[in-house]
C-alpha cells in the first residue's frame, strides 16, 4: 500500500502534522479519520440503501 513511501518520509509527515494541529489533537484527529474509514468499509460491504438501478429510472 506504501511502497514508495520510507521511514524518514512518515517520521517527516508525523512532524508535520504534528506541528500544524498540535500533539492533543492528533489522537482526536485519527479517532475520527479511522471511524470515517470503518464506516465507509461497511457501507460498501453491505451495500448502500439506494438501488442503483433506480437511478437511471428518476428522470
Amino acid at each position: 500500500m506504501f511502497s514508495g513511501i520510507g521511514v524518514t518520509e512518515i517520521l517527516f509527515i508525523l512532524a508535520l502534522l504534528t506541528l500544524v494541529f498540535g500533539a492533543k489533537r492528533i489522537p482526536e484527529i485519527a479517532r475520527g479519520l479511522g471511524s470515517g474509514i470503518r464506516n465507509f468499509k461497511g457501507a460498501i460491504r453491505n451495500g448502500s440503501d439506494d438501488d442503483p438501478g433506480d437511478a437511471g429510472n428518476a428522470g
